[in-house]
């Protein structure tokens, strides 16, 4: 093979390699330090703004537009604080309030905050994950014994414990075809799989992967079902496939990642929550996430 000739293959694999692991980039969306060391839960709605809670005091929520301005929505009644954000409507989203034992929904135009569900027997209501039919699911983990449970709550307010005996569970996500909840465990650093029955049951426990250093946090799925776990601690994305494989790992530029969402005109743009930094990064991703998609069908 000519010199020239090889040079022009190495180039075109190169290209193809490059192609198929895009290298992503994260960027500050917010400024540093305009919200606490709780800062947690992003949600984006029909409009692209995206929303997370604890902003300049904890028990508030922002809305954050997609050029990074930020202002309080509004603040939490009875000293209540919020930590996971979920939509479940256009105009409706939920809160995991964790001080109060609260599941609490939102209306996006009048700003009534209600209570859906409360369940003094919760130990902390951490994040949430939801279905098109309504159905919530909530982390609730007991720090203190690194143990951990999680809920069921649907639409009318009505809470059901599904599974006990966990470690500490915290980031919570339903699969693209609603078959599969995936929970994760902080401090065991464990992601569990269960398969979720038509009527809402969690069966067939079994782990996903495990991970031997670093925390994790929240997570959400793009639309193809990778997993998109915030590592705590470490300052990275761990985007892991349905088979339980890290096929990327996004570095962002603080190391307290929190939480993650999807929004953007395609849906490819991840907004993370930074607990040191105190503010928002972003970065664009392969694919539009299934969160984005439920809006979509919301409008």
């Amino acid at each position: 093979m000519k010199k020239t000739a090889l040079i022009v293959v190495m180039l075109l694999n190169a290209t193809c390699i490059f192609a198929q692991k895009n290298i992503f980039i994260a960027s500050d969306l917010t400024k540093e330090g305009e919200f606490t060391n709780n800062c947690e839960g992003p949600s984006v709605d029909k409009d692209g703004n995206i929303y997370a809670v604890n902003i300049n005091q904890d028990g508030t929520i922002a809305k954050i537009s997609s050029d990074g301005k930020t202002a309080i929505f509004l603040t939490l009644p009875n000293g209540s604080v919020g930590n996971g954000i979920r939509f479940g409507a256009e105009n409706t989203f939920f809160v995991a309030d964790y001080t109060q034992h609260n599941v609490l929904k939102v209306n996006l135009k009048t700003k009534q905050v209600s209570v859906l569900a409360h369940v003094p027997s919760m130990n902390q209501p951490n994040d949430l994950a939801i279905m098109n039919n309504g159905t919530i699911f909530c982390s609730d983990p007991n720090w203190k014994e690194s143990t951990g449970q999680i809920w069921k709550v649907t639409q009318d307010g009505k809470a059901e414990l599904l599974v006990k005996d966990m470690g500490t569970t915290n980031g919570i996500e339903v699969s693209p075809d609603e078959k599969t909840l995936y929970v994760n465990e902080s401090v065991q650093k464990n992601v569990w799989a269960f398969d979720i029955t038509p009527q809402g049951a969690l069966t067939n426990k079994r782990l996903l992967i495990k991970f031997e250093d670093g925390g994790m946090d929240g997570m959400r799925c793009d639309d193809e079902g990778n997993l998109y776990i915030t590592r705590h601690g470490l300052g990275i994305i761990d985007i892991v496939s349905p088979q339980g494989k890290v096929i990327q790992t996004v570095k962002m530029k603080g190391k307290l990642t929190s939480n993650i969402c999807f929004g953007g005109k395609d849906g490819k743009t991840c907004y993370v929550t930074l607990q040191d930094r105190k503010c928002l990064e972003t970065f664009r991703s392969n694919n539009p996430g299934r969160e984005w998609h439920m809006m979509k069908k919301f409008k």
